[in-house]
């Protein structure tokens, strides 16, 4: 039963923790036309009501309306619809949805197993799609979104919002200028928390039919930034990984946080009761189709990996070493990039490097709930080859992921037209490429093999990404 509840629940709810999408000039012009974008969203989970439906309603609503909301939950729906603060119709059956509701805009925020079936409905109903990432989580539903693009004539958008921090955007600027020359090589860590790692293994993506592990699901976000920052596309993967944290390696499980007998001894313990919107939106329907929000991070049937690392040649001749842990004492990330003429060094979230304001535990509470708050500057060093380094403070921004996620709206919603010299928009190409890393790293951890772009969809892997 337990199985068949959380498949039930994973048709179309749930959305994605970490990253976004992109615009299209072919929004603005139907703004131009009709006055408002009519916008439809399928999927109402944490993700897609907060900052796709809330935050679109309460910051674009000159410019845009919801005339139809979708999932397979009527209690979470009816949740999302009083939430966003919209009057539109709801809906249970997304082709019932489209019929009725004839949008200009359909905004895909499901589980990521299932964003393929409403990417390719939407596209084949002549209708533009946005997809939040990962664009999908297998190679033979990739290249069948891709075909129903290019046969629909109409538009995809995949939002990648990390493309939009000012500290990533920093990086792009610098690599851009060949700041240190040629990029020969870069290494990539990224680490997430015992919290915000934890919480992956507590929720849908804790299954690799549902998420694509979390080489596709998380990792895509990384991805996506490699092939944005040295402009190429990747054309090998060797990869490692293993499941030796979370899942079956725990001392002891229960079926869920809240009758769990063993709350004062687990460390990853979570209270949803503390939680009100957790509560209300998923706890409190839970009997539609018994998705469990809290589920136990020592489940037997977790089956995706918590530790990675991979090796990546891209089609330019740049090797990266990555690497993503799940269960780090701090969350952040550590990159480097080796150039003929010296070396740039960034980093994030690494707690000595200067004051930490937030314990770890507020850091992740904070991410989770799309927060404001102000925060301060990170750091790049750049070193030339036998001379001194200089250090780049690039100022934070309110807001999600660095003030990322309210940049990435704006230009799609309110400047798609603006200059966009470092090709911070994405599409479908984007998307895949992205996707397609963390697929291949799947394969080459399950064959043993290194695995090639090439073998997977009818893209040709460029040096040089147009």
């Amino acid at each position: 039963m337990k199985e068949v509840s959380r498949r039930k629940f994973i048709a179309t709810s749930g959305v994605a923790a970490v990253g976004m999408f992109l615009t299209h000039p072919v929004l603005s012009e139907i703004i131009k036309e009709k006055g408002k974008l009519r916008v439809t969203l399928v999927g109402t989970g944490v993700r897609g009501i907060t900052f796709w439906g809330k935050k679109l309603q309460d910051n674009y609503s000159d410019i845009l309306e919801f005339v139809g909301l979708c999932d397979t939950n009527p209690g979470r729906l009816s949740f999302a619809k009083q939430y966003i603060g919209v009057d539109c119709k709801t809906y249970l059956d997304f082709d019932d949805m489209i019929e009725e509701s004839k949008p200009d805009l359909v905004m895909v925020t499901t589980v990521d197993a299932f964003h393929h079936e409403y990417i390719i409905k939407g596209l084949k109903s002549g209708i533009n799609v946005f997809s939040e990432k990962p664009m999908t989580t297998d190679e033979e539903k990739c290249q069948a979104i891709l075909d129903a693009e290019r046969e629909s004539g109409k538009n995809l958008i995949i939002g990648f919002n990390y493309r939009y921090n000012p500290h990533y955007t920093k990086l792009k600027d610098l690599l851009n200028n060949q700041r240190v020359g040629k990029i020969t090589s870069v290494d990539f860590h990224w680490y997430l928390n015992v919290y915000h790692g934890a919480s992956y293994f507590r929720r849908w993506h804790g299954y690799r039919e549902f998420g694509g592990t979390l080489w596709v699901h998380k990792a895509t976000h990384h991805f996506d930034l490699l092939n944005w920052w040295l402009d190429s596309d990747p054309v090998e993967v060797t990869a490692y990984a293993e499941l030796e944290h979370y899942g079956k390696n725990g001392e002891f499980r229960g079926d869920n946080c809240r009758s769990c007998n063993y709350k004062s001894d687990c460390k990853f313990y979570w209270d949803i009761t503390k939680d009100q919107f957790s509560m209300d939106l998923y706890v409190d329907n839970e009997k539609y189709d018994g998705y469990i929000r809290d589920n136990c991070v020592f489940s037997e049937d977790i089956n995706i990996y918590d530790k990675m690392s991979a090796q990546i040649k891209y089609a330019n001749g740049v090797l990266v070493n990555y690497s993503l842990t799940t269960y780090s004492p701090y969350e952040g990330m550590r990159i480097a990039f080796n150039g003929m003429n010296g070396r740039i060094d960034a980093w994030d979230g690494i707690p000595w490097s200067k004051d930490t304001k937030l314990s770890q535990a507020d850091l992740h509470e904070q991410e989770m709930s799309q927060s404001d708050e102000e925060k301060d500057f990170e750091e790049i060093y750049v070193m030339d080859n036998f001379g001194a380094y200089e250090q780049i403070k690039v100022l934070k921004e309110s807001g999600g992921h660095g003030g990322g996620d309210k940049r990435l709206q704006d230009k799609i919603f309110a400047n798609p037209q603006a200059p966009d010299p470092l090709k911070h928009s994405a599409g479908s190409r984007d998307g895949a490429m992205s996707v397609l890393i963390g697929i291949a790293a799947r394969k080459s951890v399950e064959t043993g093999k290194p695995v090639k772009i090439a073998d997977l969809t009818d893209l040709e892997s460029r040096p040089n990404r147009v």
